[in-house]
């Protein structure tokens, strides 16, 4: 397996103007559009400055969620597979995607049901991947999609995601190959066995949801501790706004598809 973070890459789409009515558990006003535009904005920028050549789809009013695009495929060096999201609502979102991997993977593979899997439950480590059951995938759609995983040579093991977390990769991200920054709830989980577990500091739980880009790790910008966490262990973190897309349950992780 190549590193889980030595990315090239990378697949976004601009949020639609719709974005602001995107899926959340539990309520809470709208985000800004301008806001959420500036913030998407700012961070595709920010993976162009780390060296990843990034093509930015166009947005899809239809879908308000779309601009989450790594909640419908997974991408690897090795090919792409096309999900089934949890949520009805992003069905649709498949066949949107599906051209564009198309023309940028010579291998493509498609779960087919009846299961489900989002990628927002998927955290892939240097010698497995992880799929996180929760309300957006069930244990049909981690079966098929380990199955998947395993035509490109992966290893997956299924985990379980704790009540009141939303996605897997809403409660932790990768530091390095060998360390998990992940909130309380989720660090006696079995499936991070051989790996140090860094719990979130109290108050910054959101802050879970990092993402390394190879020698990077964006956080979001209000997270003062887990800067200087990370700072501590010599890793470089690059703050970035995340207020206006916190409002429709997302981070860091969800905004892009990378390889």
């Amino acid at each position: 397996m190549t590193s889980p973070y030595a990315f090239t890459r990378a697949l976004c789409r601009a949020p639609a103007r719709s974005a602001v009515k995107g899926i959340r558990a539990d309520g809470g006003p709208d985000p800004d559009f301008y806001g959420l535009l500036a913030e998407h904005e700012a961070y595709v920028a920010t993976l162009r400055d780390l060296g990843l050549a990034v093509d930015v789809l166009d947005p899809l009013d239809d879908f308000p969620d779309a601009l989450f695009t790594e909640d419908v495929a997974l991408t690897f060096p090795e090919g792409a597979i096309l999900l089934r999201p949890g949520a009805s609502s992003r069905a649709g979102e498949v066949d949107h995607i599906r051209a564009p991997l198309a023309t940028r993977h010579k291998r493509l593979l498609a779960m087919t049901g009846p299961g489900f899997a989002d990628g927002g439950d998927i955290l892939r480590l240097s010698d497995r991947v992880i799929i996180g059951l929760s309300a957006r995938t069930d244990r049909a759609g981690a079966e098929e999609l380990a199955g998947l995983l395993a035509e490109f040579g992966y290893r997956a093991v299924i985990a379980e995601t704790p009540p009141g977390v939303l996605h897997f990769k809403t409660g932790c991200g990768l530091i390095d190959e060998r360390t998990i920054l992940a909130v309380p709830a989720l660090a006696d989980c079995p499936e991070f066995d051989g790996l140090e577990i860094v719990l979130t500091s109290p108050g910054e739980e959101p802050a879970a949801n990092i993402l390394r880009v190879r020698d990077t790790v964006l956080v979001g910008d209000r997270w003062s501790a887990t800067h200087a966490l990370l700072a501590a262990r010599g890793i470089e973190a690059r703050p970035l706004p995340t207020d206006q897309i916190a409002h429709i349950d997302a981070g860091l992780s969800c905004m892009s598809l990378r390889w």
